[in-house]
C-alpha cells in the first residue's frame, strides 16, 4: 500500500472517531485480517515462560518434537530447516539453496506474493521469466506448458508458485502444475509458497509433487511471527550441492545439525518454539481433516453472505469460482472508496478489524478478511455483523439477509460432519 493510500485510510479511520458513533469494542477486539492471525490463549500462555536454557534440558527435546509434526502437516517425509524469518526470508532461503546467480526462474503470477517472489529472485542476480496471471485468475497451465516447451535447453530451473496467494485469495492447484512439468518432461525444480494456506487449506507435498515448500509460523499455525520453515525433497538437496548459499541460509546444516545451535545457526527463537508447539498441539487433537473441513465451512459462511450483499449491491468476491478460492482468505471487492470507509467502521466502532486491499488499484476499493487458525463459527458470525452494520451505518447499498445466509451455511455444514 502506497504512502497516499495509507494516509486516506488514516483520514478516514479518523474521520469515523470523530463522528458520533458509539464505541462499541470496548471487549476484546478481534484482529481479521489475512496474517498475522489470532493467536489462541494456549499459545500464549506456552509462550509466558522465562528464558531457558539454551544449551542443555527440554528445550532440546521439544523443539526436536516440532519436526515430525510440521512434516506431517505438509505431508511429507523429506528434510526441512527453521529459520528465524518471516515468508520472505523463506524466499531467500529457498532460492539460495537451488539456484545461483545468472541461472532463470519462471514466475506464475496470481498477486502480489508471486510477484514479490520473483523480484526477490532479480534481486538475487536471478534471470526471471514472469507469466503473469492478473489479479482474479488462478495459474492457466496451459500458458504453462507451451513456456516449458519452448524451454529446449532447460535454461529454467525452478518454478515458482503460490499455493494460495494472500492478496487476491486464490488458490493454485499445484498437483496440476507437477503433471505440467512432467507431461512436458521438464526438470526444473517446483517451488511452491505456501504460507497462506498451510493449515488452513488441503496441502500434500510430496503427493502433490512439490520439491520445495516454503512457510510460516504466523497465519495457520496460529504463533506470532517470526519463524519460517522451508522442506525441501532429494531433487532440492542435490541441486544445494552445485549452490553457495551464504551461511545463514544454507539449509544442509539446519536440518541436520549435530549441535543444537546449528538448527537456527546461532541462539534459538526460544519462546517462539513454546508457542508453536502449543499450536501444532492443537492442531493434531482437532486432526488434519477436522481441520481442513473446519476453515472450508467458515469460509462458505463468508461466501455466503457477500454473494447475498452484493445482489442488490457493489460487493463481489474477487475470485468467481468457488474451487479456486482459498479457505483461509478471501478479497472482496467494492467502489472505492467504500471498503476503506467500511474497514474504518468497522475497527473504531465494532473491533473489528479488516484486512487492507493489498496490490489493488485502487486499494480503497478492496477489503481482504482472514480466516485462518483459531476462528469459530461465532467469531465469523460476529465479524459478518459487524460488516453488516457498517453497511447500513454508511448507507452502501447492500442485499438484505446475508447472516441469515451464513447462518444457514454454518448449520448445514455442521450438519453434514455429525455421524451417523
Amino acid at each position: 500500500m502506497g504512502v497516499d493510500a495509507a494516509m486516506n485510510r488514516d483520514k478516514v479511520a479518523k474521520v469515523m472517531q470523530e463522528r458520533l458513533y458509539m464505541s462499541l469494542h470496548q471487549g476484546r477486539p478481534y484482529l481479521a485480517i489475512p496474517g498475522p492471525s489470532v493467536v489462541p490463549d494456549r499459545v500464549l500462555a506456552a509462550m509466558h515462560r522465562p528464558s531457558p536454557n539454551i544449551y542443555t534440558g527440554p528445550l532440546i527435546d521439544m523443539t526436536r518434537s516440532l519436526f515430525p509434526d510440521l512434516k506431517a502437516l505438509v505431508g511429507t517425509q523429506h528434510d526441512m530447516a527453521i529459520y528465524i524469518t518471516n515468508g520472505h526470508g523463506t524466499w531467500e532461503a529457498s532460492l539460495s539453496n537451488v539456484v545461483s546467480p545468472g541461472d532463470t526462474v519462471l514466475v506464475l503470477g496470481t498477486g502480489a506474493f508471486c510477484l514479490g517472489w520473483g523480484g526477490m529472485a532479480r534481486d538475487l542476480g536471478l534471470k526471471t521469466q514472469i507469466l503473469d496471471f492478473g489479479n482474479q485468475s488462478d495459474i492457466d497451465l496451459t500458458q504453462v506448458e507451451a513456456a516449458l516447451r519452448a524451454d529446449t535447453d532447460h535454461q529454467i530451473k525452478a518454478v515458482l508458485a503460490v499455493h494460495v496467494d494472500t492478496s487476491t485469495s486464490v488458490k493454485n492447484d499445484v498437483a496440476g502444475l507437477r503433471k505440467t512439468l512432467d507431461l512436458v518432461g521438464h526438470p526444473a525444480l517446483m517451488m511452491i509458497d505456501c504460507i497462506a494456506s498451510l493449515g488452513c487449506d488441503e496441502y500434500r507435498m510430496d503427493d502433490w509433487g512439490a520439491d520445495v515448500t516454503i512457510a510460516a509460523c504466523q497465519k495457520g499455525l496460529m504463533t506470532p511471527a517470526g519463524v519460517g520453515f522451508v522442506f525441501f525433497n532429494d531433487r532440492a538437496a542435490a541441486a544445494r550441492e552445485n549452490c553457495q548459499p551464504s551461511q545463514y541460509w544454507d539449509w544442509k546444516p539446519r536440518a541436520n545439525a549435530d549441535e543444537y545451535w546449528q538448527h537456527f545457526d546461532g541462539t534459538a527463537p526460544t519462546h517462539h518454539l513454546y508457542g508453536l508447539r502449543e499450536a501444532l498441539n492443537m492442531i493434531k487433537e482437532e486432526g488434519l481433516e477436522a481441520l481442513w473441513a473446519r476453515h472450508a465451512a467458515l469460509a462458505g459462511a463468508i461466501w455466503a453472505a457477500v454473494d447475498v450483499w452484493g445482489q442488490t449491491g457493489e460487493m463481489t468476491l474477487n475470485i468467481a469460482t468457488p474451487e479456486k478460492r482459498s479457505n483461509a482468505v478471501t478479497s472482496i471487492a467494492m467502489t472505492a472508496p467504500n471498503a476503506d470507509r467500511l474497514r474504518a467502521y468497522t475497527e473504531t466502532v465494532a473491533g473489528v478489524t479488516l484486512g487492507i486491499g493489498l496490490g489493488r488499484d485502487p486499494a480503497s476499493g478492496y477489503f481482504r478478511i482472514g480466516h485462518m487458525g483459531h476462528v469459530s463459527a461465532h467469531m465469523i458470525m460476529g465479524m459478518l455483523g459487524a460488516i453488516d452494520m457498517g453497511l447500513k451505518a454508511l448507507n452502501i447499498p447492500h442485499g438484505a439477509g446475508a447472516l441469515d445466509a451464513a447462518s444457514q451455511h454454518l448449520c448445514d455444514a455442521a450438519a453434514q460432519s455429525v455421524r451417523p
